[in-house]
């Protein structure tokens, strides 16, 4: 079939989703609809959208009519039979218009709370698939068409992760407070701790990018890409996943596996997905962290069964090939 893929720019996850489609035999057409590709583009989306609404001055509702144009000539473009929806909830009626009858589907990265839907909303729009099994379940429960789709690992990505080894304990991602807190808790028993990312970087361009004057007090590097936080996680010791107000696991939940990394996640609940003690490390304690963090540096052994065992079951259950499987059933039942 001819599909369309309307996606946010999110570190690239589109091209995962439409590589794991193309697989399935589909011809794909992938339409970003936030994407501001070049440097004047990121500027001027900046002078215009990002600014005024920071300084109050302004709504994002024409952003929101500009996406949706956009959007809409992507499916006139496309012609699509079939069209799949990631996230969307800046999008204007006049999408949703423009694919009535067509098969689709729309996959949340985020619960629901934190986007611009609400179950009306949702009801409207057609199935839906999401990565928080608490919102799939209050969706059923209203009698919407959903389903539980948890994120996934991008193997095409990085085909062979680095078998090298750096004496760190890595953490990619956004910094938030009870985020630093558990590094800087690491930090201080003299671990080896490292976090990437424009939110820690002490360069002035990112303290420019993130509206702040100072930095936090842990070794920090710049943002990396994906591919190469791929690399920073598997050469890693051990790379901590930490968890907010989510009740879905992120994508680093199977990121970090699929590299074969040792992974340090805060979420006892991911027995669902993952073997806690035999494929990934679970903590709910800075203690037990710290007691898992010296293991990692010192058991090469214990740690290379980990790191095996979570590679093995990421590639067996759950790549983006394993979830384009559950997209393509949704919207056939559209």
């Amino acid at each position: 079939m001819r599909v369309l893929l309307v996606s946010p720019v999110f570190h690239g996850y589109h091209s995962a989703i439409s590589r794991a489609l193309a697989a399935r035999g589909h011809v794909v057409s992938t339409h970003v609809y936030d994407d501001h590709p070049t440097v004047a583009a990121k500027g001027w989306h900046q002078l215009r959208h990002q600014l005024p609404h920071k300084l109050g001055a302004g709504s994002l509702r024409g952003l929101g009519r500009e996406e949706t144009a956009q959007a809409v000539s992507a499916v006139e473009r496309s012609s699509p039979q079939a069209v799949v929806v990631v996230k969307g909830d800046s999008l204007g009626e006049a999408f949703w218009g423009s694919i009535i009858g067509l098969p689709r589907v729309t996959w949340l990265y985020d619960e629901v709370r934190r986007t611009r839907y609400d179950t009306e909303r949702l009801a409207s729009i057609g199935p839906v698939a999401t990565y928080s099994p608490d919102d799939a379940a209050t969706f059923v429960a209203d009698g919407l068409p959903a389903r539980y789709l948890p994120l996934a690992y991008d193997h095409h990505l990085v085909e062979t992760p680095t078998s090298s080894r750096s004496a760190q304990i890595s953490f990619v991602g956004a910094r938030y407070p009870s985020r630093e807190a558990v590094l800087a808790t690491l930090h201080d028993h003299d671990l080896p701790i490292r976090a990437y990312g424009r939110d820690w970087s002490s360069h002035p361009v990112d303290r420019l990018r993130t509206w702040r004057v100072g930095t936090p007090g842990i070794p920090a590097e710049r943002d990396v890409s994906r591919a190469a936080a791929y690399d920073v996680m598997a050469a890693s010791v051990g790379t901590l996943n930490l968890h907010g107000d989510q009740d879905g696991f992120t994508m680093r939940t199977f990121e970090a596996a699929g590299v074969g990394g040792v992974q340090l996640i805060d979420r006892t609940d991911v027995a669902g997905l993952y073997e806690p003690g035999t494929e990934v490390l679970t903590w709910s304690g800075t203690d037990e962290l710290v007691d898992l963090c010296r293991r990692a540096l010192t058991d090469a052994a214990w740690a290379d069964g980990i790191r095996s065992a979570a590679r093995a079951r990421t590639l067996a259950e759950h790549t983006f090939d394993h979830r384009a499987a559950v997209l393509e059933d949704a919207w056939d039942t559209a």
